[in-house]
C-alpha cells in the first residue's frame, strides 16, 4: 500500500527545477505563470538557467537543487521542468529521509521515470506521471489543467479510445511504470521495480522498432511481464524502422510478447510523448475499463 502525499491548497509553494537537460529562465516563464494562475507560489530552482553541456548544471548542482527541494517542508510539490537524460547520474546519492517524513508530489515523465520508480517502489509513495513545463505548449490544455486538479485532490476520469488489440474488460491494481527505455535500463538495478499484481504502464518516443522488441524481450526474460494485473500502453510516437522493414508496428510488437498471458491489455491510453499526455497517479490502485472496437 503506497502513501499519497498531502494534496495542495491555494498559496502553497511549489518548485520548478530540472534533474536532466537544461532549460532557460525565459522558456519556463509561461509554464510558471500558468501554475501561478492555479493559486500557487512558484519558485525556480538553481538548475533553471544553469548549463553544463546538455545538462541543467553539473551533476553536483542538479543533486543539490533536488535535495534542497525534497528537504524543504515549505515546498509541497516538485515539477521537473524537462526530461532528456541525466537524472540517473545522481540518483543513488539522493537522501530521502526528510522526504519520507513529509512526502510531496513529484510531477514529470520520461527521464523522471527514474525518480517515479524509486519513490514508488523503494519508498512506497505515490507520484504524478504528467507533462512537464518544457512541453506545456505542446500538451492539450485539458491534460495540463488535470495536473492542477489532481494535486488539489480532485478525482479524474478519462475516456480511452478503443484498439483492436485490447484484451479483457477491465484491470484493477496499483499502476506503476513510465518510459519503456528507462524501465529497460533499470531492470536488475537496485532502484528496479516489482510488477507482480500491478498494472504496468509503458510509453516511449523516437525509438527503432527493433529496440522496442529488444526491450520487451528483456522485460519478458526478467519475469516483469509474468504476473501483471494488466498492461497499459500509452503513446509510442515517432517510431523508426530499418531499410528492411521490421514487419510489425510498436503495438503489435508489444502484444506479441504478452499474447500468451491471460491478463488484460489496454492500448491507446492517452499518456506519453503525445499531445494527449494526461496525468497518471503512479503507485495508486485504480480500475481501468477497457474499450473494444465494434
Amino acid at each position: 500500500m503506497t502513501l499519497a502525499p498531502q494534496f495542495l491548497k491555494k498559496s502553497d509553494k511549489v518548485i520548478l527545477l530540472s534533474t536532466a537537460r537544461k532549460m532557460s529562465v525565459e522558456d519556463i516563464q509561461a509554464a510558471k505563470s500558468l501554475i501561478e494562475d492555479w493559486g500557487l507560489q512558484v519558485e525556480l530552482g538553481e538548475t533553471i538557467g544553469a548549463e553544463h553541456h546538455q545538462y541543467a548544471g553539473d551533476d553536483a548542482l542538479r543533486l543539490k537543487d533536488f535535495q534542497r527541494a525534497i528537504d524543504n517542508e515549505s515546498i509541497r510539490a516538485i515539477f521537473c521542468a524537462r526530461g532528456g537524460y541525466g537524472t540517473v547520474r545522481f540518483l543513488d546519492q539522493i537522501d530521502f529521509s526528510k522526504f519520507l517524513r513529509s512526502p510531496k508530489w513529484l510531477v514529470g515523465f520520461s527521464d523522471v521515470t527514474y525518480l517515479h520508480t524509486l519513490i514508488n517502489h523503494q519508498l512506497g509513495v505515490q507520484t504524478l506521471h504528467a507533462s512537464m513545463p518544457s512541453l506545456f505548449s505542446r500538451t492539450e490544455d485539458a491534460a495540463i489543467q488535470d495536473i492542477g486538479k489532481i494535486i488539489f485532490g480532485e478525482e479524474i476520469n478519462y475516456t480511452i479510445p478503443a484498439h483492436p488489440l485490447n484484451r479483457g474488460l477491465e484491470m484493477t491494481g496499483e499502476t506503476i511504470g513510465g518510459n519503456l527505455s528507462i524501465l529497460y535500463s533499470i531492470t536488475g538495478a537496485k532502484s528496479g521495480f516489482d510488477t507482480n499484481g500491478k498494472i504496468l504502464f509503458i510509453e516511449d518516443l523516437d525509438e527503432q522498432l527493433y529496440h522496442i522488441d529488444r526491450m520487451m524481450i528483456n522485460l519478458k526474460r526478467s519475469g516483469k511481464l509474468d504476473h501483471l494485473a494488466g498492461l497499459l500502453v500509452g503513446g509510442f510516437s515517432a517510431m523508426h524502422d530499418n531499410e528492411v522493414p521490421f514487419g510489425k508496428n510498436a503495438e503489435e510488437i508489444i502484444f506479441e510478447h504478452v499474447a500468451d498471458k491471460n491478463y488484460p491489455v489496454c492500448f491507446n491510453f492517452p499518456a506519453g510523448h503525445i499531445r494527449e499526455n494526461y496525468p497518471i497517479i503512479l503507485g495508486k490502485k485504480t480500475t481501468i475499463k477497457i474499450p473494444h472496437v465494434g
